[in-house]
């Protein structure tokens, strides 16, 4: 079924651009945006300011090349115009020296399919014109004898609320040959320009498996989908207002199928399995922002290396604080800065690149901004304490509230400066010479594992020991498998599990239960918590840990082989006795031991 899929895409799919158009070397100048989703005039104004739009939004960027790396489409009332002005630029660039470069991102990918989830009225509205009073007649007949709708007037109206003016002809302009249909399956999904790399989510080990032009052939998966469904419904197995999930249904209602209709169905079932439609596909991957870096550092360097691309810039996941933001030491650049006010509640953002030059100009002015580090965000916080630094000076300086035992038997306390209150958890002091949960951050925080919530050294009622960072709407470990979530977590389960299963191994934690592993259900990242039974002057690993898999992979290696005496009483020596960091040294050396005899990879 691959074959056929090519076999369509050599045919009129993304093949029409070539791979040298995925790669392009020498270019001076690069403005970047992602996630228009229908705001248009924030699109135009970032536009104006980044240089590459004059006053009457033509195009004015010389040999610049401008990238817009997916998601102009849905929530937003004005996609249509986003994309017709595209269009007319991809032209008038060309004929400047420059280019555009328009990336599919999840949202284009959902309507060229039919999910239609996040179209709003407007974007609907936009195509009323288009449509006429024959096609909604002949569309409502075809639904009501489907549907056995009954009185005709409830019928419509249920009609018209489902499918309200402009639906039929949206659908019609997304199919194949359609004017956005045949326009978008044209595009790919990564492009590399000199060794910048540019996709709409993320560059997952996927990519270091497929490479460049494998990535960029998936599109044809889409296009033999799209071909398949409007076969369906010229042979009256599918309707315009049948969603993608009635596809699976539709050989249901096959008198006697011919050949063609069976081709296009097992199409459809074969793009199910689509490599563009998974979690860690490049549409969808959140890995590159949400795992910590040391999760995730290694895995992105073998995806950049297998693209030729040293950076990649990325949309799909809003920034927290709607700035342009960058991580891992620069190698993942951050550009959806929620530009749809009225859903995100950021701005128009561009990032410029100039040479070795990194800037940002927004919607509001062309001055220059610096592109800011992503703030450590290990639990959600309130606005205002993105950054780690800020939520520990909280934490410190904060008026105390009174401590009161919640139902988990957690001494919470609250710490507010009288605009902003959060919620901690006090543990008194283990022992003169150690503080185990503060240690456990220190050293979470050194690592850049980010697992830890924010944990301070802070007195209360007398009592000297640590206050950490309890964040609201947590779930625990136990929550979580009772209600069978966390397969769509932005960071694979599986590997924020493996990276807490090193960790309590360094640090040799007796004390992980259930109750002690927390996520947030909104992407569940994992956290670490309740560390008193941890840091014990032994060799080996804890009980917990004797039978479970213990991968060791590149980042740890390089991370674990920094970590020396010298390092750990710099960063643990108020919080660990030299005896316990003697100890975790031995453990170090036992895992670096450990997976060279395994001779693991990252």
């Amino acid at each position: 079924m691959r074959t056929f899929c090519l076999l369509l895409l050599v045919c009129g799919g993304v093949a029409s651009a070539a791979p040298s158009a995925w790669r392009v070397e020498g270019v001076e100048r690069i403005v970047a945006m992602s996630d228009v989703h229908g705001a248009y005039a924030a699109m135009v104004r970032t536009l104006q300011n980044a240089a590459v739009l004059d006053a009457d939004d033509a195009w004015s960027g010389g040999a610049a090349h401008l990238v817009i790396a997916g998601d102009l489409l849905d929530r937003g009332p004005d996609s249509r115009a986003a994309m017709d002005l595209l269009m007319r630029l991809e032209g008038e660039a060309a004929a400047a020296g420059g280019r555009v470069h328009v990336l599919l991102g999840n949202h284009e990918a959902m309507n060229l399919m039919g999910d239609l989830r996040y179209v709003s009225p407007e974007e609907y509205a936009a195509f009323a014109p288009d449509e006429t009073a024959p096609d909604r007649e002949a569309a409502f007949a075809a639904w009501a004898a489907r549907e056995a709708a009954g009185d005709e007037g409830a019928a419509r109206v249920r009609f018209d609320t489902a499918y309200p003016p402009g639906y039929f002809a949206h659908r019609r302009a997304f199919v194949a040959d359609g004017a956005y249909g045949r326009w978008l399956l044209t595009k790919p999904v990564i492009v590399v320009l000199d060794r910048t790399a540019f996709v709409h989510a993320g560059l997952s080990p996927l990519v270091t498996r497929d490479g460049l032009d494998g990535v960029n052939a998936m599109v044809g998966d889409l296009a033999g989908y799209v071909r398949a469904r409007g076969d369906l419904e010229r042979a009256g197995l599918l309707l315009p207002t049948d969603d993608i999930d009635v596809l699976m249904q539709a050989a249901d209602r096959a008198t006697a199928p011919a050949q063609p209709v069976d081709a296009a169905l097992a199409v459809v079932a074969a793009f199910a399995d689509s490599d563009l439609n998974a979690p860690d596909g490049p549409l969808w991957y959140r890995g590159n922002v949400h795992c910590g870096e040391l999760v995730e550092e290694g895995r992105l360097g073998e995806a950049l290396a297998a693209i030729g691309a040293d950076r990649v810039v990325i949309g799909h996941t809003p920034t927290p604080n709607r700035q342009v933001l960058q991580r891992i030491d620069g190698r993942v650049v951050e550009v959806d800065t929620g530009m749809l006010a009225s859903h995100y509640g950021g701005r128009g953002h561009a990032l410029v690149i100039e040479g070795d030059s990194l800037r940002v100009v927004s919607e509001e002015s062309a001055e220059s901004l610096a592109v800011a580090e992503h703030p450590r965000d290990v639990g959600p916080r309130p606005a205002g304490l993105a950054a780690a630094a800020d939520l520990e000076r909280l934490l410190e300086k904060g008026k105390l509230g009174a401590v009161t035992e919640d139902a988990e038997g957690r001494s919470v306390v609250t710490v507010g400066d009288g605009e902003t209150s959060v919620q901690a958890v006090f543990r008194p002091r283990a022992s003169r010479d150690a503080d185990p949960e503060l240690a456990a951050y220190r050293l979470d925080r050194w690592l850049e594992l980010d697992m830890v919530p924010v944990t301070v050294a802070r007195e209360v009622d007398g009592k000297h020991g640590s206050l950490q960072y309890l964040p609201p709407g947590v779930v625990n470990e136990g929550q979580r498998t009772a209600s069978g979530q966390g397969a769509s977590a932005y960071c694979p389960l599986v590997d924020q599990v493996q990276a807490m299963y090193v960790f309590d191994t360094l640090i040799y934690n007796e004390g992980r239960t259930r109750d002690r592993i927390l996520y947030d259900p909104d992407g569940w990242q994992l956290m670490l918590v309740g560390h008193d039974r941890a840091f014990a002057p032994r060799k080996g690993r804890p009980a917990y840990l004797a039978k479970a898999p213990m991968i060791v992979t590149d980042g740890w290696r390089e991370a674990l082989s920094a970590l020396d005496e010298a390092a750990l009483e710099k960063a643990l020596g108020d919080a660990l006795g030299k005896r316990q960091r003697q100890a975790l040294l031995a453990r170090r050396d036992e895992l670096l031991d450990e997976a060279g005899q395994a001779g693991q990879g990252g």
